[in-house]
């Protein structure tokens, strides 16, 4: 089929009502987890064809993320897709007022290469459960993920509804001049651009996960031993190529040697004398990464790494120091196995060097001292932020968590949920009754002015807020009051019975 073709089948198995039934939706998210159950092996070949990802790394990085959404979305897809009941007032007391998800339509879902399989899936699983026909575009960089999944999801999914449109730059621009109900991208800022701009054509909205350079904030007061060790991983997990990853380190000049050490350390017990050798790290995506990546070491001497391979696309784990803040390497993500290290004099300057910058997607704080965390979170303006650990999407609490982009990061958010409700139309409906139609002679011409003056102030009076507890509270004293009034009267009634007659004779 051609990307016309495709996207004109969705809209029509959409339009005829397929996706609205729940029963529909459980079953193709049940088809998903299927496939990823069956398909593990390839799914796993593919990923170490593509980047060198270690079958253990796969199913942590993305295999059970994308697992625990779709199980997420089977036991709350019920009760995601109900009504929502919302508050009365007095003018609606006698009405049917709620909030109904309904689905958007069709949406275009473009994929990245750096975790093919869950920021292409994730996304997927909340159109499915929301009621949405979905095209899927996966990253070509990443090919073997691309051209399995066009294999694969047809033998599970529905092939009219959710159809992969496979291929690069030209066909991307092709999709996005189509219409379409929202689009999710996950991708580069430059991109993110282009695809916010062919949306507007269209009205279309928009969810852009796009990254940026998330800072990490290392506070002397800390176990920098346990901080180190977690920094690496969140680094150097994926060979740098993680959009969450801590993009540079910032801390105290009498700190910046203990942390170049503890990451000496950790660097040897995960990977070894020689991380090339290791199962564990990965490989730079292509060529094109590769030479950029280091470019952006041109001109310094690394303290840590440094060593490449073209041949291989191999770049050792690499840290910087002393990074002067206006360098070229901190003017871009990196996006690869570099870590600089800027120096500050305390958290107000770190404070300030953040925000004369671009808000990034997460910020990474690592201290002991609550008062220091609190005042990171007033200052910094990040999509999330984490303290003393790293945060990767695989194991975002779905229940929740959510990623929330911001400024340069993106926008929009989503996982588990906050996904369904991202790919909704919240339709407001208000059922009403055609009796009691003596409530609207008060706005019905001709105006009677004194009737108008006394509509006027009812619908002014804060009563017209009453909430359901308000509700609840005012019977429940209606009923105490009428218990009490009983109560009153049989006392009164056994009183007069009990009392002696005048005579003295009971």
């Amino acid at each position: 089929l051609s990307r016309g073709q495709a996207i004109q089948r969705a809209r029509e198995a959409f339009g005829s009502g397929r996706t609205r039934p729940l029963e529909f939706r459980l079953q193709q998210l049940q088809a998903l987890q299927k496939m990823m159950s069956e398909r593990e092996v390839e799914i796993i070949t593919a990923l170490k064809q593509d980047i060198n990802r270690s079958q253990y790394d796969t199913s942590l990085l993305e295999l059970i993320g994308i697992n625990n959404e779709i199980n997420l979305a089977l036991g709350k897809l019920r009760e995601w897709a109900a009504p929502r009941l919302v508050e009365k007032n007095l003018l609606t007391m006698s009405d049917e007022a709620y909030i109904q998800p309904e689905p958007l339509g069709v949406v275009l879902i473009i994929g990245a290469w750096n975790y093919p399989w869950a920021v292409t899936l994730v996304p997927l699983v909340g159109a499915i459960a929301a009621g949405n026909g979905a095209v899927v575009k996966p990253s070509e960089i990443s090919g073997y993920s691309s051209l399995l999944l066009a294999t694969l999801l047809p033998l599970y999914l529905d092939k009219d509804l959710y159809p992969v449109v496979t291929g690069g730059v030209t066909e991307t621009q092709e999709l996005l001049k189509q219409r379409f109900d929202h689009i999710f991208y996950t991708g580069s800022s430059a991109v993110g651009k282009l695809v916010m701009e062919a949306a507007a054509r269209h009205i279309t909205p928009v969810t852009l996960e796009l990254g940026g350079k998330s800072p990490c904030y290392i506070d002397k007061n800390c176990d920098i031993r346990v901080a180190c060790r977690r920094i690496t991983w969140g680094k150097f997990v994926n060979c740098g190529q993680t959009c969450i990853a801590p993009d540079y380190i910032l801390c105290e000049p009498c700190v910046q040697g203990h942390v170049v050490e503890c990451i000496r350390q950790t660097l040897l017990e995960f990977y070894g004398p020689d991380p090339k050798s290791s199962p564990d790290y990965g490989r730079i995506i292509n060529q094109t990464h590769f030479n950029r990546v280091v470019g952006l070491m041109e001109g310094y001497a690394p303290v840590l790494g440094g060593q490449c391979d073209a041949s291989q696309r191999y770049i050792a784990p690499t840290i910087l120091k002393d990074v002067p803040p206006h360098s070229k390497l901190m003017q871009e993500e990196i996006f690869g196995p570099l870590l600089p290290i800027v120096t500050v004099s305390g958290l107000d300057e770190a404070i300030s060097f953040i925000n004369e910058r671009d808000k990034p997607l997460a910020l990474y704080i690592f201290s002991s001292d609550k008062q220091v965390r609190k005042l990171g979170e007033a200052y910094y303006n990040s999509g999330i932020a984490v303290h003393n650990c790293f945060l990767h999407h695989s194991i975002l609490c779905v229940r929740l968590l959510l990623l929330d982009f911001v400024g340069q990061s993106g926008m929009g958010f989503y996982h588990g949920k906050h996904t369904f409700d991202r790919l909704s139309h919240q339709r407001a409906c208000l059922l009403r009754s055609l009796g009691m139609e003596s409530i609207n002679l008060a706005r019905y011409p001709p105006q009677d002015r004194q009737r108008a003056s006394r509509a006027r102030l009812a619908l002014m009076s804060p009563l017209i807020d009453l909430s359901k507890k308000t509700y609840i509270w005012a019977i429940s004293m209606t009923v105490i009051a009428i218990g009490l009034l009983i109560t009153l009267l049989f006392n009164t009634v056994a009183c007069v019975a009990l009392s002696p007659e005048p005579n003295g004779v009971n």
